[in-house]
């Protein structure tokens, strides 16, 4: 048997979570609505998912709010909630295999990738803001001997995290583990697309020992149950991560209602910068094929507008349709497979239009551009190579979120850096030199909330990620992202 078919047959025996999880149970939706929830890797409908709607945010932020101000969780002493959540984290890497099926069978993910990059991600990320708990200290202000200044850390209170399709797991774990680690009750509301992996994580947190109540899973579509989060009073924040334009919304959202607070982490059309002194114009070249092929070109930091110096563009991008050839379109189910699916046939139809819109813009198709194995009834696009790319056409300035790569090329830094910068976008960008005093130079003109300096996506949990401009609004990962979750208070004591 091989290993897609050992896949395969665990697939068969898999059950799968499909009711929200309010206040510590499984249950449908008010409504009794559900919706079908499909597989990119052959269309076919793998179950019916609970269709939440405001009476079940309702019902959620009630059991939330009521757990929270009981204390059973917010004011836990650190040391136990860390406990709880190194336990939990234990129980996702107990379940990685299973999670890692979901997570390919829900969006078409590789199934070695998401194994060994998205679950692995998860539990770290959940260990690390548990081992940050007992280790965050509150503050005394330097007041002299007249008076103490005290600073605490409170969390927020209620909040609502509404998450993407193309990491499900790992872009929620990134907020409520920090979220949770601070004291706060969670709601997610995941992508319509890849419920999954969240609805059996929340039955992992009860297994752990997080109260119910405080991490809570509601399934539902973004004009009802993530509109119905964004403006409900009694949450006291929205943490998302998706478009720049639904982004905006929980803005209005929040502007509407009760100034909730608001972290939004949005779109990106990141550039990669490689000069003619790169260290390795072969390694360079492999980044680059990676940094947009890879999850099928949907990933927020892909780095699909690819600036060469003019002096090695030919030589470069050769390079780099190489790396194309060996990212072809595969099973997901099959360890050795690199590139999987669209997330649907709405993204695809998608991508498919940008790709007709580069060539009526004038830029030349150099590579790929097609669908394929349509006999599976599967969603696979091929790597995509535009050269000729004019940093003005809307391939290179909007973002496309499929594996579409825009080559431009530049004569010196100054000229890289006016097409890199001109952009609605700042999450990230890369550069490519063996130069470093050029490496600090040009990295501290780009205007991004990563730099990458010979890699295309650097860094781990430690370092915060976040954009400038339309990229979003504050940070996940790191302490900071632990900040956001908690409000300061200062307590003023006058010593008579």
């Amino acid at each position: 048997m091989s290993a897609a078919e050992d896949y395969r047959k665990k697939a068969s025996t898999l059950t799968y979570r499909h009711q929200a999880f309010i206040n510590g149970r499984f249950t449908d939706a008010a409504s009794g609505e559900t919706f079908d929830n499909y597989s990119p890797i052959d269309g076919q409908v793998l179950t019916a998912i609970a269709s939440c709607d405001k009476e079940d945010v309702d019902r959620a932020v009630k059991a939330a709010r009521a757990i929270f101000e009981k204390g059973t969780w917010s004011e836990m002493a650190p040391r136990e909630r860390k406990t709880v959540m190194l336990k939990f984290a234990a129980l996702i890497a107990d379940n990685a295999d299973e999670l890692a099926l979901l997570e390919t069978l829900d969006m078409g993910k590789p199934i070695t990738f998401s194994r060994q990059g998205d679950m692995e991600g998860v539990v770290r990320t959940v260990q690390w803001y548990a081992e940050a708990i007992d280790k965050i200290y509150d503050e005394l202000a330097p007041m002299g001997t007249g008076a103490v200044g005290m600073i605490t850390r409170e969390p927020l209170g209620v909040v609502g995290a509404v998450v993407p399709w193309n990491f499900p797991l790992l872009m929620a774990a990134w907020k409520f583990a920090p979220a949770l680690a601070a004291g706060n009750s969670v709601i997610m509301k995941p992508a319509e697309q890849s419920p999954l992996t969240c609805l059996r994580v929340a039955e992992l947190a009860g297994e752990a020992g997080i109260p119910d109540g405080v991490f809570q899973v509601l399934p539902g579509f973004g004009e009802t149950a993530g509109q119905a989060l964004g403006r409900h009073m009694d949450v006291d924040m929205i943490a998302f991560t998706g478009s720049t334009e639904v982004g905006k919304y929980f803005l209005k959202y929040s502007a509407e209602t009760n100034m909730k607070h608001v972290s939004l982490e949005c779109g990106g059309k990141s550039p990669n910068i490689v000069f003619a002194d790169a260290p390795d114009l072969d390694a360079a070249a492999q980044d680059a094929g990676m940094a947009v092929f890879y999850n099928s070109g949907q990933v927020c930091v892909a780095a699909t507008r690819l600036l060469v110096e003019e002096s090695v563009h030919d030589e470069f991008l050769e390079k780099v349709k190489k790396v194309g050839e060996t990212m072809q379109p595969g099973d997901p189910l099959d360890p050795a497979t690199m590139m999987g699916t669209m997330v649907d046939s709405e993204q695809t139809e998608r991508v498919k239009s940008y790709i007709e819109i580069g060539a009526k813009e004038g830029a030349k198709l150099a590579y790929g551009g097609k669908q394929v194995r349509q006999n599976t009834g599967g969603y696979y696009l091929e790597p995509t190579i535009f050269d000729g790319v004019k940093n003005d056409m809307r391939i290179a300035r909007e973002e496309i979120f499929g594996p579409v790569l825009s080559t431009l090329t530049f004569k010196d830094p100054e000229e890289a850096l006016s097409i890199a910068n001109d952009s609605i976008y700042g999450l990230q960008a890369s550069v490519w030199t063996r130069d470093i005093n050029k490496a600090h130079k040009v990295a501290r003109k780009l205007k991004a909330g990563t730099v990458n300096v010979n890699n295309t996506d650097g860094g781990d949990i430690t370092v915060p990620f976040g954009g400038y401009k339309q990229s979003g609004i504050g940070r996940d990962k790191s302490l900071h992202a632990y900040d956001k979750y908690s409000q300061l208070k200062t307590t003023y004591i006058e010593l008579k």
